[in-house]
């Protein structure tokens, strides 16, 4: 117990380190400045990059270039920052902006273009529906200023706190009868029924702090951002809003220009390191998390008694009895799991498979384990961007070899000798299936031009490093494992198998496998519940402490439970254990599951066909890994306690 709440302490105390490893500041001065000789190190232009925009009603996102929004002049062309492999997977698209702010410069009402509409023209008809309709769908803005997202900040209803979030929103919408989206409140013109509005103007709030007496090192701290929906530039406090209303109209001209403004205030108080901190705050209860820990360490204590007392008590005294047994008749009246010595070890069917999903299981533990210990060290922090997925991907490419040689030796073990089938299986079985599911989803999402979308050359990229790399170290691994001699069961397997006595309902796989998942899935639920919620709500996850610990007592509780049915079985005289060991906990995936289908239908304002394609075909593919990451946890504590307890007793 000490031990566990000394790890939790000190990763509770490192991931909160978002700048551990180091991103570079950027010192920003003056226009002046860069006048002066020697020249100063530091940047002079604030740079405004514009992400995905995103709907948690429609989760299809789509690029900024989607939107007739203002073009970016050619000199502002190539300012795009370099994108790396985990942001184009997951459709993160940072595109240089139009917006020219030069530090410590304040601009009012600037305008940016204006963009005219002629309804009888079929194009300018379908650019300004696709406008009105991304609105009425609560699309949002993602913008970023100094690798910092900009914040859109709200006081919450009957309470002094602020709400903060990294998005904002292109318009909003009333309703025919009157009822308003929430960003209407901004202003009360905002109210006439059945009309859609732009927010066509933005006003930059951008913070900075001087970290030293030289002006030349400042830094900007905090970045934010306020919005109207203006008729007419400049706009007028409580003027008309600018409608883009489009109907059954099929004449008629609408003109929207946009503008901006921008204004510096100096903040002593937020330090360059810290922040993100106002921006994290908003996102999580930390209490909650607590909460779920305590839950989480309740269940694992009170397991770790269970299995305890069962193996000090019951087990102790089962071998103790047995290994005392010397006459004949005293052995023909043993019972219970010494009884089946002789088919405990007999090889399952299916054995291709179950080594299979056991490799690949392995391969996915040692990717999370090590993605998370990363992760808290503050080296895939939400300032590195798409580092996350960058480190899944690749140390998911280079462990193959730890499935092939996992994989071949679950094989071999079992008398296996189809151990070319197993090696091809291995490394096309798992990786096959959510690729299938993968590049299915993304023609869909080829079709509805979304940023979500992965590029082709990415795709090809992508396979050459599963063939160049993946493939040969499985194969590598596979030969490993089929080159070392098998493991010599501790009992000898009879060549007649053994009759199974008849068992109670509970005992039969279902009802078995349906029980075994529930304790692991109770532990996890909750961090489960926040990653989920961030993964579909566009929030930044990055309590990878909490994250870390919910992994381990997941993988304690899995063994134990797998450990407990194992036991349970083998006293009924059951010696199938193989793949009731591997279902027992992998039944956590199904839990998974019905959680996330509970999620969208209460917890979800998704809409959309195309929408509820990729809700269930990502949520698929993230069931199917977890389902086999528990399994093999499962299947792996049961082999080594069988493997214990028929090694320790005394068989004639």
């Amino acid at each position: 117990m000490k031990m566990i709440l000394l790890c939790l302490f000190s990763l509770l105390c490192v991931s909160r380190a978002f700048y551990l490893p180091g991103l570079a500041a950027t010192s920003f001065c003056p226009r002046s400045a860069q006048n002066e000789v020697p020249k100063p190190k530091c940047t002079s232009q604030v740079f405004v990059h514009v992400n995905r925009l995103y709907s948690i009603e429609n989760i299809v996102p789509y690029e900024h270039s989607n939107f007739d929004f203002c073009d970016i002049d050619e000199e502002q062309a190539d300012k795009d920052p370099p994108e790396n492999l985990g942001q184009v997977v997951f459709g993160e698209r940072l595109r240089a902006s139009p917006y020219k702010i030069f530090y410590k410069e304040n601009q009012t009402f600037l305008t940016l273009c204006t963009r005219n509409y002629d309804l009888s023209k079929g194009k300018d008809r379908r650019k300004l529906s696709f406008l009105n309709h991304r609105i009425k769908e609560g699309y949002m803005h993602a913008w970023v200023i100094d690798n910092m997202p900009i914040t859109w900040c709200y006081k919450i209803l009957n309470s002094d706190k602020q709400f903060c979030t990294p998005r904002f929103p292109v318009g909003c919408a009333v309703s025919k009868d009157g009822r308003r989206q929430e960003s209407c409140y901004i202003s009360n013109s905002l109210n006439e029924p059945g009309s859609t509005y732009v927010f066509n103007h933005v006003q930059f709030l951008i913070w900075y702090h001087q970290e030293s007496q030289d002006d030349r090192d400042e830094r900007i701290v905090k970045a934010s951002i306020a919005v109207a929906s203006c008729d007419s530039i400049p706009c007028a406090v409580g003027g008309k809003g600018k409608k883009v209303n489009v109907g059954t109209k099929k004449t008629g001209k609408v003109s929207i220009e946009y503008s901006y403004s921008v204004l510096f205030m100096e903040n002593d108080k937020i330090k360059w390191a810290s922040r993100w901190d106002y921006i994290l705050s908003s996102s999580y209860q930390s209490s909650v998390q607590w909460f779920s820990l305590i839950n989480s360490i309740l269940i694992t204590v009170f397991l770790s008694a269970m299995v305890g007392m069962i193996l000090i008590r019951s087990l102790h005294r089962d071998i103790v009895r047995y290994n005392k047994s010397d006459s004949l008749e005293e052995m023909q009246e043993d019972f219970g799991w010494k009884l089946v010595h002789g088919d405990v070890f007999r090889p399952p069917s299916y054995p291709m498979l179950l080594s299979v999903f056991i490799g690949n299981g392995a391969q996915l533990i040692c990717m999370m384990f090590i993605t998370l210990i990363f992760a808290c060290l503050g080296f895939l922090s939400p300032p590195n961007r798409g580092a996350l997925m960058t480190a899944v991907l690749i140390l998911y490419i280079f462990l193959g070899a730890v499935a092939g040689y996992v994989s071949a030796r679950v094989y071999k073990f079992m008398g296996g000798l189809r151990w070319k089938t197993n090696i091809l299986m291995t490394s096309f079985l798992v990786s096959g299936i959510i690729f299938g599911i993968f590049f299915t989803l993304n023609l869909f999402l080829w079709g509805a031009n979304s940023s979500a979308a992965i590029p082709f050359t990415t795709l090809l990229a992508l396979l050459f490093l599963f063939f160049g790399i993946s493939l040969p170290l499985t194969f590598i691994g596979s030969f490993l494992g089929f080159r070392r001699t098998p493991a010599e069961p501790p009992v000898k397997t009879n060549q007649i198998p053994r009759e199974v006595p008849d068992q109670s309902w509970l005992s039969h796989p279902f009802p078995s496998s349906l029980m075994g998942g529930i304790l692991p899935f109770g532990c996890a639920f909750i961090q489960l519940f926040f990653i989920i919620n961030s993964l579909w709500s566009g929030q930044f996850y990055y309590m990878f402490g909490f994250v870390l610990l919910a992994f381990i007592i997941l993988i304690l509780v899995s063994m134990e439970t797998s450990i407990l049915l194992c036991y349970f079985h083998l006293c009924a005289e059951d010696y199938r254990w193989w793949w009731r060991s591997f279902f027992a906990t992998a039944t956590t995936g199904l839990y998974l599951f019905l959680f996330s289908l509970h999620y969208f239908i209460f917890k979800t304002q998704i809409v959309g066909s195309l929408s509820y394609l990729i809700y269930f075909g990502y949520t698929g593919i993230i069931v199917f890994l977890f389902s086999i990451f528990t399994g093999t946890i499962g299947f792996t504590s049961c082999f080594w306690f069988v493997w214990r307890i028929y090694s320790i007793v005394k068989i004639d």
